[in-house]
């Protein structure tokens, strides 16, 4: 996790809740955040998996892009000057996955962009806002105004109940599908709620304002269905997921094709395509589209019980040799109740099955190349 130790943290508008619910604040991302609740990680993952469970991510950042022509799509052209993503096809409440990146092609950041008709709507990480935000306000003054949302809190409600607990509150939230993003009354309340998350599984963001957080967070938690979930769960359900987290498993010397993330990049960028290449380090990475990057992020299954965790260097023997490659993120899955972790090696050696090695503790331990997710989504198409 990308933890930033400052003297004081700042605090979300649903810190107070925390503390009253018992949970055990940590300093992440610069704000105090619960990592765990009393019924601890374990019960919190698996509840999310079985029912429901609810996240404060109030500290991730959100920005509106408002093109100053009052037509969406010019803010869309300009945003695409500096992902890969295709914005323009974006249709008004929908979402899509995107990435900032830099001149060597790198990720600087990846990020949530969704349309809400006369704007754009998007969702960044918590360390890289305010580089976030500067990078915007640097490239794209001239054809929009860069609105940050500091006012409203972010809170997620995840699991196979989520729908059916956000229905008695949003009575849109049924006819939502999967990656469906826009304004919404939710407790009449006016919120912003897309049908997408981080662990998954189907479930909702809700961006509310900051002064109706928590009283929202009670109403959803009212229901015997949702438990409140930290960080703690919300790490392991994204890795169980496959799921990047930024700082980790992808970062400024990552291309999207090393992360294999190809699929977040649309054909119009592509070579060939209708507006190829144009973001920043699209030469490097449409060169790795056409030709192939040398390593590749993986997931890996361990043959023992023992998490192989972030750090960990990859062997391809045994004994004696060079490593071959790192592990981005390891832990216990409990889903699986099997050790999960993901790393980058090289592509001759990412094909599933690949046995491989990882030095833990001065012991190598076997484990192999793996498909991912490691535990099968729920989305709702």
């Amino acid at each position: 996790m990308l933890a930033h130790n400052q003297d004081s943290p700042r605090r979300t508008p649903l810190h107070s809740l925390h503390v009253s619910l018992g949970g055990k604040m940590v300093p992440f991302a610069g704000y105090d955040m619960p990592v765990q609740y009393p019924a601890g990680v374990l019960k919190e993952h698996l509840h999310t998996r079985a029912a429901a469970g609810l996240f404060d991510v109030s500290h991730m950042g959100q920005i509106a892009l408002r093109p100053k022509s009052g037509k969406v799509e010019d803010a869309a052209r300009a945003l695409e000057r500096l992902v890969p993503q295709d914005i323009v096809a974006i249709a008004s409440g929908r979402q899509r996955y995107a990435q900032f990146t830099n001149a060597d092609g790198g990720i600087l950041d990846d990020l949530m962009v969704a349309n809400f008709g006369d704007h754009l709507f998007l969702v960044v990480n918590a360390a890289c806002k305010a580089e976030d935000e500067a990078h915007l306000r640097a490239n794209l003054s001239d054809d929009c105004i860069i609105d940050s949302l500091a006012d409203r809190a972010l809170i997620a409600l995840q699991g196979p109940k989520a729908e059916a607990v956000l229905a008695k509150f949003c009575a849109a939230a049924p006819a939502m599908k999967f990656m469906d993003a826009g304004p919404h009354e939710v407790a009449g309340i006016k919120c912003f709620v897309s049908r997408s998350g981080y662990t998954g599984e189907d479930g909702f963001e809700i961006s509310v304002p900051a002064a109706d957080a928590e009283r929202l967070a009670k109403m959803l938690l009212d229901n015997p269905d949702v438990l409140p979930i930290g960080l703690g769960a919300r790490d392991s359900l994204r890795l169980e997921a496959g799921l990047c987290l930024y700082g980790h498993d992808i970062d400024t010397a990552t291309t999207p094709v090393e992360a294999a993330l190809e699929w977040s990049v649309q054909k119009s960028r592509r070579s060939g395509g209708a507006r190829a290449g144009g973001f920043p380090g699209a030469e490097k990475i449409l060169a790795h589209f056409d030709h192939g990057a040398s390593r590749r992020r993986v997931g890996l299954r361990a043959e023992g019980r023992a998490p192989v965790r972030e750090g960990a260097l990859l062997f391809a023997d045994s004994a004696g040799g060079e490593p071959v490659g790192q592990v981005t993120s390891g832990g216990f899955g409990p889903s699986l109740s099997a050790p999960v972790a993901m790393g980058y090696v090289p592509v001759s050696l990412s094909a599933l099955g690949t046995k491989l090695f990882a030095e833990v503790r001065g012991q190598r331990l076997p484990l192999a190349v793996a498909a991912m997710p490691f535990v099968k989504n729920t989305y709702k198409r």
